[in-house]
């Protein structure tokens, strides 16, 4: 195959050359590299270096050395600064999910939630600041905002995965901090015949926490490729499911008061063990016909099925925000209390569990026309939906009703000492006895459910639609003025949240047993037997199913009807329409080559979300239907610019501006208002009586301008890359919870009340200044030979970065970004010939705000300590009358590393430390073309 260096324009007679797709018109070679298989013969990067045609010296790569190898070209043969993963086999990407392998990209890292890595960071922005697409169509999101959860996709349906650090006019759905385009084999391009199937058992360290959960899973795939028709047809389907175990030890404290000259002390704790049992099937199916050279049409699909159980139990003991006593002779460490013992504590025995069902569907249509002289047009229909359905079920039990005293019930007197782990006890009470009666120990939700709720019953749903129709026209020049591409795309998004909460008391007819003081108590009646909670020092607690008591009849649900619900759901609808036009570069600077593109785009989005406002508790609960919206227009200058200045060195330049739309929960028309009868004669807003907090459907985007400088020296005979890069962002605008006046005319006002003024002050999300970000990116691979012949078999692949931020978006006061990490470090050193490989890898990221799951099933921010992980693989490939088989094992975790959360200004102070132990895997690959 010839491939001209950076050549964006493949010539149509070019035999590599399928089609032209619109999904990513900014580098068709990409598409080609992508679509290799991973076993392939390589184009070496040490490119010809005048302007013919001259064939490249090929080189023989595979497995995770190919994987490298063809990342590496696509990042070379790109205009735009990019990261790219690709698969080492079809069916195979060098890492167990696509969040583990992007996570290793430089200047990107993940968050771990629930012991998975899920959310991605790029450039130190949280996950609502990249945008997501499958091939080039952007998706929608199974999450409450605009961030994906990567664990959505399957790794083993996807070919590569590229990561867009700077935009192009074409690019569509850029993000603030970058694009994620998840791609699936196009199978004209792949240009044979293979059908492979993976296989793999895992395990966990941890044995089973919690009864009925599970400790180990499977995963397999099956993926077929083939063309038929002269080649003119050809199919890609593929099928990928997981049963995914995870067993963890949970500490979680409510907070930190403060005691006498202002020590610190334990609030409450909520410890638990977690047992989860995740199952995804995914299918992907890509029909591709090119009855003419002229024509190309290509129909994706894909599907997947997502369920969640997490059962989780402990004991919420509720500490010094109680009416437990702090006993005299606690020890004060630096202001903390690090060791003493409450009396008269009541615990919250917890059997809980948290469930989720989630169908994503999405599907595109596109239609590539060859109008001749050197123009295309493209035609891309596309749609993407998910339906999502949450459980989140708290129970409650205790050895005895609020308000109980000895010797009615147990009181405990618990011993506590803080650990760098979190705070292990020693508690009195045996939580494993018979007596533990289902009841509210603490009298929570007393003013809804008469003597409190004895658990809490939280569903909510969301569904979420997205359809697209992009158009393009591009045509070669040939000159300095390569060529010129024009297009549009029209796009229409539905976010549905809706949340049903519910109090849970006992039924009228749910059975009891009169205990030793005559008092009738209902048990659960669905008992699992005993949780060993020995983690905390506390030997165990009785445990039941809380499912299976629902089902009973066990307890009555009571509506939450408080205004602080009413407001969590919410619709948010956006119309996002975009034009664009974008010219290639192919010229000289003095003697120096010169590629890229320069363009601008033009995106006007008009947003409009349907909501309650809502105020009070309880039966006293008043609700006002709202709405709002507006339209906004940003125009969108880039320029990509590469410059060849010999001897495989590249210099890159590229600026341009770029926006991020709000969150969702951040637009919703939702809010919460209060009417304060002691102010009513306040004639202003700040003196009136209203007063209130919540959404804003007016907000504008996040809006930045940016510019990135990298080097790139490329060593010879494809054995590895440097690379050097410095962004900079100037961030004009950031959202941030404001004050702002309110007209409140229409609301209630309460009988004989006169209010002053209708205008009051809310707080909602708000466009306030910016500031600044710059990173460094620092990226080196190498294969072994570089040093000596003997040292082919090895190689490394490390990168680091390191990101600064200055926002204040409100003068003199500077906030951190939620996912900034300001170190980012991945090393790995690999061994592979062609039977055996082996790999060890880490990745470390520095302190940073995660997002991570609060009360209610809501979010909140938490500073979350420094972690390095560690991983490990192991691999063979069998040769002769096996030839095409493969078995592998893989660690994760190795090192046990922990994810610590702690309140700002001390890290003793931990709010949650999650220990999710090593687990491990164990597989087979079968590959046959």
């Amino acid at each position: 195959m010839v491939i001209k260096k950076r050549n964006r324009a493949l010539s149509h007679s070019d035999d590599a050359l399928i089609s032209r797709t619109s999904l990513r018109r900014t580098a068709l070679s990409l598409a080609v590299v992508a679509a290799l298989p991973g076993a392939m013969t390589l184009p070496s990067v040490a490119l010809a270096q005048d302007q013919g045609d001259d064939v490249i010296e090929e080189v023989i790569a595979t497995g995770y050395r190919s994987s490298l190898r063809n990342a590496m070209l696509m990042k070379q043969n790109s205009d735009s600064i990019i990261e790219a993963v690709t698969a080492e086999d079809i069916g195979k990407l060098p890492d167990a999910s696509i969040a583990e392998a992007l996570g290793r990209l430089p200047g990107l890292t993940v968050q771990r939630l629930n012991g998975r890595g899920q959310q991605l960071s790029v450039r130190g922005l949280g996950p609502d600041f990249t945008t997501a697409l499958l091939n080039g169509r952007e998706q929608v999101t199974t999450g409450d905002n605009r961030g994906v959860e990567f664990d959505q996709y399957p790794s083993e349906l996807l070919q590569s995965v590229i990561i867009y650090k700077t935009p192009d006019a074409s690019l569509i759905g850029a993000g603030l901090a970058g694009t994620a385009d998840m791609r699936t084999i196009r199978p004209l391009q792949y240009g044979k015949r293979a059908l492979a199937g993976n296989i793999r058992y895992e395990w966990t360290e941890y044995d089973k926490l919690n009864a009925g959960s599970s400790d180990d899973g499977v995963r397999y795939s099956l993926s077929y490729v083939d063309q038929f028709a002269d080649d003119t047809f050809g199919v890609a389907v593929g099928v990928a499911h997981m049963e995914n175990p995870g067993q963890e030890e949970r500490f979680n404290s409510w907070g930190y008061p403060t005691i006498g000259a202002g020590e610190a002390v334990i609030g409450g704790a909520k410890p638990y063990v977690r047992s989860s049992d995740l199952e995804r099937t995914g299918i992907i199916g890509t029909l591709e016909w090119a009855p003419t050279d002229a024509l190309t049409t290509t129909f994706d699909v894909y599907y997947s099925d997502f369920s969640e159980e997490q059962l989780l139990r402990g004991i919420e003991l509720p500490l010094q925000w109680s009416a437990a006593q702090l006993q005299p002779g606690y020890t004060i460490d630096n202001n903390l209390v690090t060791d003493g013992q409450f009396n008269e504590v009541k615990g919250v025995m917890r059997n809980d569990i948290t469930a989720r069902e989630s169908e994503l569907f999405a599907a595109g249509l596109n239609f590539n026309f060859d109008l001749g002289e050197t123009w295309v047009a493209d035609v891309d229909l596309s749609t993407s939906s998910v339906d999502r359905d949450d459980i989140i079920l708290e129970t409650y039990s205790g050895t005895g009703e609020s308000g109980c005293v000895e010797p009615a019930c147990d009181l405990d007197e618990l011993g506590f000492l803080m650990t760098g782990g979190g705070t292990v006890f020693d508690s009195s009470v045996d939580y494993t006895s018979s007596s533990i009666v289902l009841t509210s120990p603490q009298g929570w939700g007393g003013d809804i459910v008469d003597g409190g709720q004895v658990g809490y019953d939280n569903r909510p749903t969301i569904d979420d639609e997205l359809n697209q129709i992009s158009l393009s026209l591009s045509r070669d020049f040939g000159g300095a003025i390569s060529s010129m591409e024009v297009g549009a795309n029209f796009a229409t998004r539905d976010k549905d949240t809706i949340r049903n909460e519910f109090f849970l008391g006992l039924a009228d007819d749910a059975s009891c047993t009169v205990n030793a003081n005559g008092t009738c108590v209902t048990r659960p009646i669905n008992s699992v037997g005993t949780t060993d909670l020995s983690f905390l020092g506390i030997p165990g607690m009785v445990s039941y199913a809380p499912l299976a008591e629902i089902a009973a009849g066990t307890y009555d649900r009571n509506r939450n009807p408080n205004a602080d619900v009413v407001i969590k759901s919410f619709v948010v609808e956006e119309d996002v329409n975009l034009a664009y036009v974008q010219f290639g570069l192919d010229t000289q600077l003095g003697s120096i080559p010169l590629q890229g593109n320069f363009g601008i785009q033009v995106i006007n989005v008009d947003q409009y979300s349907k909501a309650i406002a809502a105020s009070g508790t309880g039966t006293s609960t008043e609700l006002v239907p709202n709405e709002g919206g507006t339209d906004w227009t940003e125009v969108l200058p880039s320029f990509n610019l590469t410059f060849d200045v010999g001897n495989d060195n590249f210099i890159r330049f590229s600026g341009y501006r770029t926006v991020a739309r709000a969150r969702m929960d951040q637009m919703r028309a939702s809010f919460t208002w209060n009417y304060d009868e002691n102010k009513e004669t306040g004639t202003t807003p700040i003196d009136g009586p209203w007063s209130g907090g919540g959404g804003n459907p007016s907000v504008q985007p996040w809006v930045a301008n940016a510019v990135d400088v990298g080097w790139e020296k490329y060593f010879a005979e494809g054995i590895g890359y440097f690379a050097l890069a410095v962004f900079y962002k100037d961030i004009e605008e950031f959202i941030i919870e404001l004050p702002q006046v309110r007209d409140f005319t229409g609301f209630p006002v309460p009988p004989g009340q006169d209010p002053g003024t209708m205008l009051g002050i809310v707080t909602t999300p708000q466009n306030g200044q910016g500031g600044e970000m710059t990173g460094v990116e620092l990226t080196l691979s190498l294969n072994g030979d570089i040093i000596s012949d003997a040292l082919r078999n090895f190689g490394i692949n490390g990168n680091y970065s390191y990101t600064d931020s200055s926002i204040e978006p409100i003068p003199g006061i500077e906030i951190p970004i939620p996912g900034l990490s300001e170190k980012v470090a991945n090393f790995t050193a690999y061994y592979e010939n062609d039977s055996f490989g082996a790999r060890v890898s880490t990745r470390y990221r520095s302190e940073f705000l995660g997002e991570v799951g609060g009360f209610g099933g809501g979010r909140e921010f938490r500073n979350i300590k420094a972690e390095t992980i560690v991983d490990a693989q192991l691999s063979y490939n069998f040769s002769g009358s096996l030839d095409g088989l493969s078995v592998m094992l893989q660690g994760f975790n190795l090192t046990d590393e922990p994810m610590t959360s702690f309140e700002v200004g001390d890290d003793r102070l931990i709010r949650d430390y999650q220990s999710y132990g090593r687990s491990y895997m164990v597989g087979a690959s079968y590959r046959y073309d």
